[in-house]
């Protein structure tokens, strides 16, 4: 989004009790926050996008954007210290002005960053670790499979195979974190299947003694080609 903030982006953004607050005073507040072009919009989207903090009403609407902005800056790489400056520099400049001391000014940023707000902010930036490696996860399932049909150990063979029914297993329950649509299609599901039905037999023939070659010339699913013309 690197379209300036409207006060309709504000309404629908913003919880009910905290609409009020939608004026051109707030969008401009939001769009004048920074001259860094880059940083600008980050701190717009993200000032759209983490308004679910604000549904206690317990945060200012000014103190919500300042706490945006810092999070915004440590997304961006900058240390407790650049985000703080950069987020209230007038408030720095204050500080310099007065000669406060460098510890002083390290305890009031210490304290800043672990303020309830901007923690409730930074939680809502954080993906979780499942979704960042979802290529290992495949990547892991692929050795499993390889060990269940072509290892030379029978406990190995035994394990991998457990390990894939167990992982496969279609989940009970599906959290709301992230909607996707993964639904499956009649080809997907009977793969599904067959996989499963493999790693099941894979264990039943090596409890009954049979044989690395035996089990290595199994296909996971018998294909039929018809004609359809």
């Amino acid at each position: 989004m690197s379209d300036l903030i409207t006060t309709e982006m504000l309404v629908k953004a913003l919880p009910p009790n905290l609409k009020s607050n939608a004026t051109q005073e707030l969008a401009d507040m939001v769009n004048n926050i920074t001259t860094d072009q880059q940083a600008a919009e980050n701190i717009r989207d993200n000032f759209i996008s983490y308004t679910g903090v604000l549904q206690d009403g317990k945060f200012k609407t000014e103190d919500y954007l300042s706490a945006v902005a810092y999070v915004s800056y440590k997304l961006m790489g900058s240390s407790n210290e650049d985000a703080y400056f950069k987020t209230f520099p007038n408030r720095y400049q204050k500080l310099l002005a007065n000669g406060t001391a460098k510890k002083d000014i390290a305890s009031y940023v210490a304290a800043y960053a672990k303020g309830k707000l901007v923690n409730r902010i930074m939680e809502q930036t954080i993906v979780p670790s499942w979704v960042l490696n979802q290529d290992l996860y495949q990547k892991a399932l692929n050795v499993q499979a390889d060990l269940m049909v072509n290892a030379h150990s029978e406990k190995v063979r035994s394990d991998a195979a457990n390990s894939l029914l167990t992982h496969l297993t279609k989940p009970k329950e599906a959290g709301p974190l992230i909607n996707i649509d993964m639904r499956e299609n009649s080809g997907m599901a009977e793969l599904t299947k067959a996989i499963t039905d493999l790693a099941q037999k894979q264990i039943e023939a090596v409890k009954n003694g049979a044989s690395v070659k035996e089990l290595a010339a199994h296909n996971i699913m018998d294909i039929e080609v018809k004609d359809v013309s």
